[in-house]
C-alpha cells in the first residue's frame, strides 16, 4: 500500500494527485496520493504527521523545497548540489531520503537540438527559488556558459548564487534586480521560474512586459515552468512574437515520473501521466 502526498502552499492549482493516482491505477497498485496544504510554519508538524501515519513518501513544492532539507537524513547528488529537494522517500526506519527530480524534469523537457544550441550560451532566469536552482543546474549540465538571475529580493537570493558559483566554476552567474530587466538580446533562453501566471497566482499576467520579451533574439526559446494553465500569458506573448516555447507540463510530468519510480521501484509511464494532466486541464 503506497501512501503518497504533496505538501506546500498554495496547492489549489496542483495536479500532482491527478497524475500519480492515474499512474497507480494504470499499474494496478494499491495506494493513494493526497494533496496536503502546508504553510512554512506547519512544516515540522506535517513531517511528524507523514512519518507517524506510515507514508511511503511525498513531494514538496513552493515554498518548502529549501526548508525541507533541514529535516533530511540523507539526499541524492541532485538534492545535494541544488540545496533543495522536491521528492522525499520515507525509509522503513523513518529516516528521510531527499531527491531533486526537478533537475531531471527540466532537462528532459528540452529537445536535444535545443540543448545543443544552449551549449556555450547565455540564459536568463526569472526568480531565484527552488525551481530556479533546479533550472540553473540543468542548464549548467547542458553547458550554458552564463546564467543571469533576476530577483525581486537580491539580498535573499545572494546565498543561492554564491552556492552555485562554488559548485559550477566554469559558469558565470549574475544576479540583478527584476525591475532593471530591459534587454534580453544576449539570451538564448528565457526561463520563468516564478509562480506569476499560475492559476490562483496572478493568472493572466506575464512576469515581464512584451517590449522586454521582444528584445530576445529570434531563435531564442521561452520556457515557463508553470503548467497550470498550460499556456500562460508569457507563452502566449512569446508565441505571438514567433518564439519557440516550452511549457511546464513536460517538466512536471518527467519530474513526477522519476519521483514515482523512487517511491515504488517501478518505472512510470510519462505518457499516461501526461494524458491524465491534460484531461484535468481541459475540464
Amino acid at each position: 500500500m503506497y501512501k503518497l502526498a504533496v505538501i506546500g502552499h498554495p496547492l489549489t492549482q496542483s495536479l500532482s494527485a491527478v497524475m500519480h493516482n492515474a499512474m497507480l491505477n494504470n499499474l494496478k497498485l494499491e495506494g493513494s496520493y493526497e494533496t496536503l496544504e502546508t504553510q512554512s510554519e506547519d512544516l515540522v508538524d506535517r513531517i511528524k504527521y507523514l512519518k507517524s501515519r506510515d507514508y511511503t513518501g511525498f513531494n514538496i513544492t513552493i515554498p518548502l523545497k529549501v526548508p525541507v532539507t533541514l529535516f533530511l537524513d540523507e539526499f541524492d547528488n541532485s538534492a545535494d548540489i541544488a540545496g533543495c529537494a522536491n521528492t522525499v522517500k520515507i525509509l522503513p526506519d523513518k529516516r528521510l531520503y531527499g531527491y531533486n527530480t526537478d533537475i531531471y524534469g527540466f532537462k528532459t523537457a528540452i529537445a536535444p537540438e535545443i540543448q545543443n544550441k544552449l551549449k556555450g550560451s547565455s540564459v536568463t532566469i526569472l526568480g531565484t527559488g527552488g525551481a530556479a536552482r533546479a533550472a540553473a543546474i540543468a542548464l549548467c549540465q547542458i553547458g550554458a556558459e552564463e546564467i543571469n538571475f533576476y530577483a525581486r529580493n537580491i539580498i535573499n537570493a545572494q546565498n543561492m548564487v554564491n552556492f552555485l558559483r562554488q559548485n559550477f566554476k566554469t559558469t558565470v552567474f549574475t544576479l540583478k534586480q527584476m525591475q532593471s530587466l530591459r534587454d534580453l538580446s544576449d539570451s538564448a533562453m528565457l526561463v520563468n521560474s516564478t509562480p506569476i501566471g499560475m492559476r490562483g497566482k496572478a493568472m493572466g499576467t506575464s512576469p515581464i512586459d512584451e517590449s522586454v520579451l521582444k528584445t530576445l533574439p529570434k531563435e531564442a526559446v521561452v520556457y515557463d515552468i508553470v503548467y497550470n494553465p498550460l499556456k500562460t500569458e508569457l507563452l502566449k506573448i512569446a508565441q505571438n512574437n514567433g518564439y519557440k516555447t516550452i511549457s511546464g507540463l513536460d517538466m512536471f510530468v518527467h519530474q513526477g515520473a522519476k519521483a514515482f519510480e523512487i517511491w515504488t521501484g517501478i518505472k512510470a509511464k510519462p505518457d499516461v501521466m501526461k494524458i491524465a494532466v491534460l484531461e484535468a486541464l481541459a475540464e
